[in-house]
């Protein structure tokens, strides 16, 4: 049966443009639901897997996932993220805000919509400026950002749902999509639905993964189900051209390991592209096969899975204890693509307040606990799950008393004493 691109199953077709010009160039395996968190002390019967396969669409140069599965198995209603609980977040759309700052002068009476806006940090920003702020959030975490006082629809995003929060709130000045816009599937509708709800003179900030970090970096961890597809400023181009919007600039960004924010309007708007924008695209253009370095970074994710494994096995068969340090969604497709199991980590630390104490490892037996227990137990290794940030984690795990080596995985795999 064909599959069109928003529907369950094998893509047949670019998400954006509906070429069927995709080519494969790694398949990751089977995989759990990264935010598929279970209780420790609950023997799961049955894990729900799914295949992991990476397309590239050689018409407008898309990265996707070549899968879609059920939105309600991998962003459940007790879905675990919190983008509170993270630093470099929360410093991050503090910086966003006073980027928005910079362009448009926001008024009380503006309206400030964030879709996916898990427990509203980002609104908080906005909400201390005095403006309107409305939070779009399907899950239950909703609930956590309505007690902070941010008004939230529990709704997901679309264009018919974007007519209703039209009627009901008017347009907004400025719309925000922060590590969700790559989530949300039918992308076009999506997209359609921002221009409906958006004011003529408002833009719409995106960020997402950027996908020349990753190719780089070699982070084939940020490939999950949850992100349907990986963003270039070359595709984004095509995107929002098709519904009557454009770039105008782009900023490079540190979150979650390489980061693209991406600043777009109405074509109508009088917005010129920034110098920085134009250096951006340029970089992407400049001499660069994009099939070529998606073959190269499939063989490179194949021999980092052997390298890791190999550091691993050699240090268990010499007797080593080895512990990770923390857990983002990340870590689930390591874990699971690598093969690590509760026989290679003893346990893997979360910071206390996370939700994902007291549960496992999707797809594992590999229980996750309160880091105070790290400094106490004092294991060999410390296996940094969140790599992207070791500069940040290391000295803090330091000089909290921590003592043992720091194992760090990518881009190469490396120990720190």
């Amino acid at each position: 049966m064909s599959q069109s691109s928003f529907n369950r199953g094998f893509v047949e077709e670019c998400q954006i443009c509906r070429s069927k010009k995709l080519f494969e160039f790694i398949n990751l395996g089977f995989h759990p639901a990264v935010n598929d968190f279970f209780d420790s002390n609950y023997k799961k019967e049955v894990i729900e897997t799914y295949s992991m396969p990476i397309l590239l669409c050689e018409e407008c140069d898309l990265i996707q996932l070549g899968i879609h599965v059920d939105p309600e198995k991998i962003f459940p209603k007790h879905y675990a993220y919190r983008s509170g609980t993270t630093k470099i977040l929360v410093d991050n759309f503090k910086d966003l805000s006073k980027d928005v700052q910079s362009i448009i002068d926001l008024k009380e009476s503006d309206l400030v919509i964030d879709i996916g806006s898990n427990d509203g940090t980002l609104l908080m920003n906005f909400k201390n400026m005095g403006v309107r702020v409305l939070g779009i959030e399907p899950t239950d975490v909703a609930l956590l950002a309505k007690k902070s006082g941010i008004e939230t629809e529990n709704i997901p995003f679309s264009y018919e749902n974007a007519k209703i929060i039209k009627e009901k709130y008017g347009k907004a000045k400025l719309i925000t999509a922060a590590n969700v816009f790559a989530h949300i599937e039918n992308i076009n509708d999506i997209v359609k639905g921002i221009y409906e709800l958006l004011d003529d003179d408002g833009i719409f900030i995106s960020e997402n993964h950027y996908l020349s970090d990753l190719l780089e970096t070699l982070q084939y961890d940020t490939f999950y189900h949850e992100h349907l597809r990986y963003y270039s400023l070359i595709s984004l181009t095509y995107l929002f051209h098709q519904h009557g919007m454009k770039i105008f600039d782009s900023k490079k960004i540190p979150t979650h390991g390489g980061s693209i924010r991406v600043f777009s309007c109405k074509d109508n708007l009088n917005f010129t592209a920034s110098k920085q924008h134009e250096a951006n695209i340029n970089n992407e253009l400049m001499g660069k096969n994009l099939l070529d370095e998606s073959i190269k970074f499939g063989e490179r994710t194949k021999n980092s899975k052997i390298n890791i494994l190999n550091v691993i096995t050699d240090l268990k068969r010499k007797k080593h204890k080895i512990v990770g340090i923390s857990a983002p969604s990340r870590a689930s497709t390591l874990i699971n693509y690598v093969g690590i199991d509760n026989t290679m980590f003893d346990y893997i630390c979360e910071i206390d307040g996370s939700l994902k104490i007291g549960k496992n490892i999707p797809g594992t037996d590999i229980p996750v606990i309160n880091e105070s227990y790290l400094f106490e137990d004092q294991p060999d290794y410390a296996f940094i799950l969140s790599w992207h940030i070791a500069n940040e984690l290391i000295p803090k795990l330091r000089q909290k008393g921590y003592k043992g080596k720091f194992i760090i995985p990518l881009p190469e795999i490396k120990i720190v004493e």
